[in-house]
């Protein structure tokens, strides 16, 4: 089996990496949680965080094949269109994103949502097998933080864990969103480090606690010994007891109205409006 090579970016100003994983005989590739940039002040975005991904594919002659997204996130927005657009493939994320869409769509009020995942080019089942060029990967569906939360092993030892875990010294993410759960979350991680000790695990996120260098490659075998809210020895209860006292210590992400209501259209802004301008929504009072 083809081992992928795999190129980072980390955006600061939301904390996120992204991945281009690709096949080095065939040049197809797979670009995960890409970033669109936006400013809530403004209301403007833009593609620099997408265009530095897009030099990268262009610069090794990569050939996209897949967007994937590991889940609907709540703190950036997905730029999976606007690289599709330029460099061609399909976006694709988890089956259970039905399940998020029915709940957004109540939220916004959004009648041009569907709540069968249409947006999306594929839409992976829990197991599923695909590939990058040469490179076998499989599709895992890993809920607790969202209802469609995937991690995706690509090659033999390579896993791209989303928000399913953070680096050791952080922990895991938090399990108070539409659908989340923090004992489904436990057996989540559990079926993670149930792989093979040396497997690598790629985040999607790094928080720099401490202050300390940003971070976004670690072991199953670290985080068994070091995760600060899973590791060896720490059980079910324990960790649910934990989850939810701390996400009550929590504030909302500051883009997750607005990220949501794009991420759960595959990145797509809502349609315009008569006067040819799209608008997001705040619900007042609601959430």
């Amino acid at each position: 089996m083809n081992q992928p090579l795999i190129q980072s970016f980390f955006d600061p100003a939301t904390f996120t990496v992204s991945h281009i994983v690709s096949d080095p005989e065939t040049r197809a590739a797979a670009v995960i949680d890409s970033v669109l940039d936006f400013d809530p002040k403004s209301g403007r975005t833009s593609t620099a965080s997408a265009d530095r991904v897009m030099a990268y594919v262009r610069d090794h002659q990569l050939h996209v094949i897949w967007h994937l997204e590991t889940h609907a996130h709540a703190d950036h927005f997905s730029a999976a269109p606007y690289l599709k657009k330029h460099l061609g493939g399909q976006i694709a994320i988890g089956s259970h994103i039905r399940d998020v869409q029915k709940v957004f769509k109540g939220v916004f009020n959004a009648k041009d949502m569907n709540t069968d995942g249409v947006e999306f080019d594929h839409l992976f089942e829990d197991n599923e097998i695909f590939a990058i060029g040469n490179v076998q990967a499989t599709a895992m569906h890993t809920p607790g933080h969202t209802p469609a939360c995937m991690v995706y092993l690509i090659g033999e030892s390579d896993a791209f864990v989303g928000d399913t875990l953070f680096m050791p010294d952080y922990g895991t993410a938090r399990c108070d969103f539409p659908g989340g759960d923090p004992r489904i979350l436990y057996r989540s991680i559990k079926r993670v480090l149930s792989m093979h000790p040396e497997t690598r695990l790629h985040m999607c996120h790094d928080y720099m606690p401490g202050g300390r260098e940003v971070k976004w490659l670690t072991t199953v075998a670290e985080q068994r010994a070091a995760n600060v809210h899973v590791r060896d020895g720490i059980s079910e209860d324990e960790f649910a007891e934990m989850r939810n006292a701390r996400d009550k210590t929590l504030s909302m992400p500051v883009l997750i109205l607005p990220a949501v209501q794009v991420n759960v259209r595959a990145g797509n802004m809502p349609p315009a409006e008569d006067n040819g301008t799209s608008y997001l929504k705040i619900p007042i009072n609601l959430l």
